[in-house]
C-alpha cells in the first residue's frame, strides 16, 4: 500500500486547513462529548457544566506542552536555529509526554478556582485522553511521519518520504492500542468509584507499556537515532518516569483505600 494522502484537507486561497489540525479538533470534540457523559456519573468529581471550561484549559496545555516538549525533547538543536517552529503545529511534531506535562499544569491552574482536588481532576480527565491519542496518531499517519521499520507483512505501507520499502504503519498500531484499547480499558475501569489516583495509575502504566512496545517496530527520529543498547529510543526513555509515576499512583490509591 502506497500512502498518497495530501496532508492539506482544504485550501482556500492562502489559507490551508491541515488534516493534522482537524484531528486535534476531533480529539477535543470527543473529549467534550464523552466528558459530559462521564461527568453525569454520580461518583465523578467534575460536574457536566464544568467540562467545557476544563477542556479549554486542557486544550491549551496539550498544544503548548506538546509543541514545547517536541522542541525540547526531540528538536532542541532545531529550536535554537528556528524558534518559530514551536508555532507551526500543522507540520506535526507534538510530544505526548510534553503535552501530558502541559495538561497536568493546566489542570492545576483550573482546579485552583474550584473545590476539586488536582488528582481527582486528573482521574476525571484520564478516560478521555485516549480519544486525543487516537486522532493524533491518525494525523501522524496522514502526514506520513513517525513510520516504522521495513516489513514484508501484507499490511506494510510505503511512505514516500521513507523510500520504496513497505514499512510497519506504527502510527496505526499506536492509534489502535493507545487510542481504542486503552480507551476501552479506562472507560470500563472508571465506570465505578475508585480510590483517588487509581484511574490515572492505570493510564500511566498502560500507556507506558504500549508505547514502549510499539517503539520496537517504530524507527527513531533520524537526527536522534537509538540512545543506547542499539534499541532504546527517546520515546521509550520518556516512558520510564511515566511508568514509575504509575506505580507510585497505584501504591497511593491502594494506601488511600485501605
Amino acid at each position: 500500500m502506497l500512502l498518497d494522502w495530501d496532508p492539506v484537507a482544504l485550501a482556500i486561497g492562502p489559507v490551508h486547513i491541515h488534516w493534522y489540525g482537524l484531528m486535534y479538533v476531533l480529539g477535543f470534540a470527543g473529549f467534550w462529548l464523552l466528558g459530559i457523559r462521564h461527568a453525569r456519573r454520580a461518583h465523578t468529581a467534575v460536574a457536566p457544566e464544568q467540562v467545557s471550561d476544563l477542556l479549554f484549559y486542557g486544550a491549551l496545555g496539550a498544544i503548548l506542552g506538546g509543541r514545547m516538549g517536541s522542541a525540547l525533547f526531540y528538536y532542541s538543536d532545531h529550536l535554537l536555529a528556528d524558534p518559530w517552529m514551536i508555532l507551526r503545529i500543522w507540520e506535526g511534531g507534538m510530544s505526548f509526554h510534553g503535552g501530558l506535562i502541559g495538561v497536568l499544569v493546566a489542570i492545576w491552574l483550573w482546579q485552583r478556582k474550584s473545590n476539586i482536588g488536582w488528582l481527582a481532576t486528573v482521574d476525571f480527565c484520564t478516560p478521555m485522553v485516549p480519544i486525543g491519542l487516537f486522532f493524533g496518531r491518525i494525523g501522524n499517519f496522514i502526514n506520513g511521519e513517525l513510520w516504522g521499520r521495513p516489513t514484508d507483512l501484507p499490511w506494510g505501507v510505503i511512505f514516500p518520504a521513507a523510500g520504496p520499502e513497505p514499512r510497519h504503519p506504527s502510527q496505526l498500531y499506536e492509534a489502535a492500542l493507545e487510542g481504542i484499547v486503552l480507551f476501552a480499558v479506562l472507560w470500563w475501569f472508571a465506570r465505578k468509584p475508585r480510590a483517588v489516583g487509581a484511574v490515572a495509575a492505570v493510564f500511566a502504566l498502560g500507556y507506558s507499556v504500549v508505547r514502549f512496545a510499539v517503539e520496537f517496530v517504530r524507527l527513531p527520529d533520524a537526527h536522534l537515532g537509538y540512545l543506547a543498547f542499539g534499541w532504546l529510543t527517546m520515546g521509550q526513555l520518556l516512558c520510564l518516569p511515566l511508568a514509575l509515576a504509575g506505580v507510585a499512583l497505584a501504591w497511593y490509591a491502594r494506601s488511600a483505600r485501605s
